[in-house]
């Protein structure tokens, strides 16, 4: 039996419950794929030494997209709508790791009720020649991965 080899992270797919093109739906960067369980401490009269440490709700952390600048954009279109009209339509996002035959490798990560909470643009340098980057940072209720 051959030997296990992980998957790489650098060929990826992100879909996106809305109609987008294509082309709108690449991305250099994704990260933002972190949960943790919550804390919450309970000091007992009496006893000095501890506090009880009791698990509470799920956190998630937001998912960050990031690719170049598009000019022409209907997934900016949607945050512009969300961020400066209150305008929300929340979606699932899937991120999908990919081997080099572009098909799916591992699991796919769906981020349930995904909805813009910022957006922003690398600095303008003019003593440096580097592509304008767009970051596209999403909250979202939760994730799961789920295996092909």
């Amino acid at each position: 039996m051959a030997g296990y080899y992980p998957p790489t992270g650098f060929h990826f797919r992100v879909e996106f419950g809305l109609s987008l093109p294509e082309n709108d739906t690449r991305f250099q960067e994704v990260s933002g794929f972190t949960t943790e369980l919550g804390i919450e401490e309970i000091v007992e009269g009496g006893e000095n030494r501890f506090s009880h440490r009791l698990p509470t709700r799920g956190k998630y952390g937001n998912l960050i997209l990031k690719r170049g600048l598009f000019t022409d954009s209907k997934l900016i279109e949607w945050c512009k709508d969300a961020i400066e009209g209150f305008i929300f339509l929340p979606t699932t996002v899937n991120v999908t790791l990919l081997n080099e035959k572009h098909e799916p490798v591992g699991h796919t990560y769906s981020f349930v009720n995904a909805w813009p909470v910022k957006w922003s643009v690398s600095d303008f340098k003019a003593q440096e020649n580097s592509i304008v980057v767009e970051t596209l940072e999403l909250a979202y209720s939760y994730f799961t991965r789920s295996k092909l």
